[in-house]
């Protein structure tokens, strides 16, 4: 029964209230944040279901009315009224059984995200920029805040690679999927004959590790600054701002040379470095889930060609979901909601199934 769920998620919410004012609790600030952000969660499934609840009340009182009142205009209002939570009662069903899937604990998180250019020469690199912007947008769309942290610009105009941060509220649990190759088919600009290249780009989102979810030991990292260069490699400040890291356990290279101090950009180079480091732990964990092992869309495998932009026919395709849109001048101005929100449901779908409730 969905009560009887919607009641132990209301206990579990409770016992957490209490518990997040002992100064024990409040003491380990890992266990701290952790409950914050349960509590958060569980506050969106209590609230839908006391609507939930508050639906099946209105639902038994009309049919109750119905069944005794013998006043045609009041039966009718009770008729009215019965349907309306009906509909409610259905709606928050299937909101509530979604909210019930166990959320993958790092979809609260901050993203880094990597573009990449892959073959097509400029033109790969021009496609990485034009998906640079399209998340850009996307997530101004949002509200989340995007901060640069490197940079590598093409010969033509986009980026040889661009990582950026993305902040805000489920930013990982939305953009995950994201992850793995973008291809493009279009007639490059200085293609002469107009004959349609395919050039891509790869697009990794990394969940952005707090400090307690990865230790790392600063004797093992090494530490190198060097100038900021501009496209071209020409130097632009003479000061030793940028900053590369190097984890010597694991060979896992993070730098940042956007910002003018060398102290932000030691900063934010550590937490790629960071976010690198958790990946690896990450594909080690769905390594031993085989669950997450067989799941059709998989938001780790950047090998993986995920999706088709074809300007010639003005379409967008994805191929993991076998989803096709003719609306490729949107979709790259930001609007990638429609994608993101189809594979989602797909995800949710096969979860259900799993899980018996379709």
């Amino acid at each position: 029964m969905l009560i009887e769920k919607i009641d132990i998620v209301e206990k579990r919410y409770d016992e957490i209230y209490q518990m997040i004012g002992r100064p024990e609790v409040i003491a380990n600030q890992k266990k701290y944040i952790e409950l914050n952000k349960e509590l958060k969660e569980l506050g969106k499934l209590v609230d839908k279901g006391r609507l939930y609840k508050d639906a099946i009340d209105q639902k038994k009182e009309a049919e109750e009315y119905i069944s005794s009142s013998d006043d045609k205009d009041m039966i009718e209002m009770a008729k009215e009224q019965l349907e309306i939570s009906k509909e409610s009662i259905n709606n928050l069903e299937d909101e509530i059984k979604i909210m019930l899937i166990p959320k993958d604990p790092d979809d609260s998180k901050n993203v880094v995200v990597e573009i990449r250019a892959g073959t097509g020469g400029d033109e790969a690199s021009i496609f990485a920029g034009d998906l640079f912007r399209m998340y850009s947008k996307f997530a101004q769309d949002k509200k989340w805040k995007i901060s640069v942290v490197d940079t590598s610009e093409g010969t033509a105009g986009g980026f040889k690679e661009v990582i950026f941060e993305i902040a805000g509220e489920d930013v990982y649990g939305v953009l995950k999927y994201e992850s793995g190759v973008h291809r493009v088919q279009r007639v490059p600009q200085t293609e002469t004959q107009g004959r349609v290249h395919t050039s891509a780009a790869t697009v990794m989102v990394l969940p952005e590790a707090e400090e307690f979810d990865v230790e790392i030991n600063m004797s093992e990292v090494r530490v190198d600054y060097f100038c900021s260069s501009g496209p071209g490699g020409q130097s632009v400040n003479t000061t030793y701002s940028a900053v590369r890291l190097t984890h010597e356990p694991t060979g896992v290279v993070a730098q940042c040379q956007d910002q003018k101090s060398q102290h932000k950009n030691k900063e934010k180079a550590m937490k790629v470095l960071r976010s690198r480091l958790y990946e690896i732990e990450l594909n080690k964990r769905m390594e031993s889930d085989s669950q997450k092992r067989n799941e059709l869309v998989k938001s780790g495998d950047r090998s993986a060609k995920i999706r088709t932009y074809n300007y010639p026919q003005g379409r967008v395709t994805d191929h993991r979901i076998g989803l096709t849109l003719y609306d490729l001048p949107k979709i790259l101005d930001g609007d990638v909601s429609k994608l993101i929100d189809e594979i989602q449901l797909f995800i949710n779908t096969q979860r259900l199934k799993e899980a018996g409730e379709v």
